[in-house]
């Protein structure tokens, strides 16, 4: 239990950068001011006023369940994996979309356990297919925690296949509780309407806006969806089948190269071969707070391709390319650069930048072409 329970702290835990502490809050941007004295298990905690009872309860070490909930999304309450008695309510209340008054008692053990763990088995029951590309499994980690198991696996349970003419994600629904992470996801924070529900009861599953393809609709194949899946019903296609397990690749954090935005990524490696498997990002990371394009989640083949230049190249006297040391490639640029400055003048020199570099660096590359060459002849690729 602890082990999950840290897991779901830090997942739940709210990042307070000057805004409200609930991300899913109507009043953003707002500060919470007011703090109000609740009793928590029979503790006495404090919380601002207007949080959320499972951002409260993380925040002071208290491991509430949720699988339709994130931090990138409003209040939803869709799964009530996460309902809490509260003293005075007629029923038990969603601590996702419910928020902290003064003098409310909150009672997270007890009967409320044997109701999660009674609802974890019923979406077990229909679970056929779980982590078909080896995202990480909530559903899986949650019947851990409660100690759940599937007492019987529905004879009914199957779901209408779903294939995409896409080569970047897939989806399964045999995998999906219907959460509706991944539409609220398409259009809460891209705004888009590239998901939605198609039929009822144990024959819904996601599918793309009038059961198209990704690549039909407003999608730009960012992978968010994929991203706020719990249970990997949504993966990379190009990983299914290939037995890779997402939590048992090392990363390494670095900056996304595709443009100067300066997304922060995790590369989540091969540990034998150390190449590039997939992308990912965490919710915490700054400035793009889990967020990726496409070409910074799927764009990676560059990097191990056979046609990458890995060593400087200098043309020799035979006309041909040839690897050399980095010392000797950048005297050889400068030494020619200098070269046509004294014999043309420095306005024969133009220098291009480009979108990818970082404010700092277009910068100093026009700093460059000014202070260093004297030419004004500067441009970048974001102005065409």
């Amino acid at each position: 239990m602890v082990a999950g329970a840290v897991r779901a702290a830090r997942r739940l835990t709210p990042r307070f950068r000057g805004r409200s502490l609930d991300r899913g809050s109507r009043t953003r941007g707002r500060y919470h001011h007011a703090v109000v004295e609740l009793t928590l298990d029979g503790r006495k905690v404090t919380a601002s006023e207007g949080e959320l009872i499972v951002h409260a309860a993380a925040r002071h070490g208290t491991f509430i369940p949720t699988l339709c909930h994130d931090d990138k999304l409003d209040p939803y309450g869709g799964c009530r994996m996460c309902v809490v008695e509260v003293e005075g309510a007629p029923r038990p209340l969603p601590a996702c979309a419910t928020r902290v008054q003064e003098g409310m008692v909150v009672s997270t053990n007890g009967p409320i356990r044997d109701f999660q763990r009674t609802l974890t088995e019923m979406l077990l029951s229909e679970h056929l297919n779980a982590s078909p590309g080896g995202r990480p499994n909530e559903l899986l980690d949650l019947a851990d925690e409660l100690g759940a198991e599937t007492p019987l696996l529905l004879p009914d349970a199957r779901r209408k296949e779903y294939d995409d003419r896409n080569r970047l994600m897939g989806y399964d629904p045999d995998a999906c509780i219907l959460c509706n992470r991944c539409v609220r996801y398409t259009q809460e924070v891209m705004q888009c309407s590239a998901l939605s529900l198609e039929g009822r009861g144990g024959h819904a599953r996601i599918v793309p806006t009038w059961e198209r393809s990704w690549l039909d609709t407003e999608c730009e194949l960012c992978g968010g969806c994929l991203s706020v899946c719990p249970t990997g019903a949504i993966y990379e296609k190009f990983l299914e089948g290939e037995g890779v397990q997402e939590r048992a690749l090392p990363q390494v954090r670095t900056t996304c190269t595709y443009c100067g935005v300066g997304c922060q990524i995790d590369l989540n490696l091969d540990p034998e071969t150390r190449h590039i498997v997939k992308v990912t990002s965490k919710a915490e990371y700054l400035p793009n707070e889990g967020n990726l394009c496409v070409k910074g989640r799927f764009s990676f083949n560059f990097v191990h391709h056979p046609d990458r230049l890995t060593r400087p190249l200098v043309r020799g006297e035979d006309g041909e390319l040839h690897p050399t040391t980095w010392e000797h490639a950048l005297e050889t640029a400068a030494t020619g650069l200098r070269r046509v400055i004294d014999e043309h003048g420095p306005q024969s020199v133009g220098f291009l930048t480009s979108s990818r570099l970082t404010n700092e660096e277009n910068y100093l590359v026009q700093k460059l072409a000014r202070t260093g060459v004297g030419t004004n002849s500067v441009h970048s690729c974001e102005s065409t």
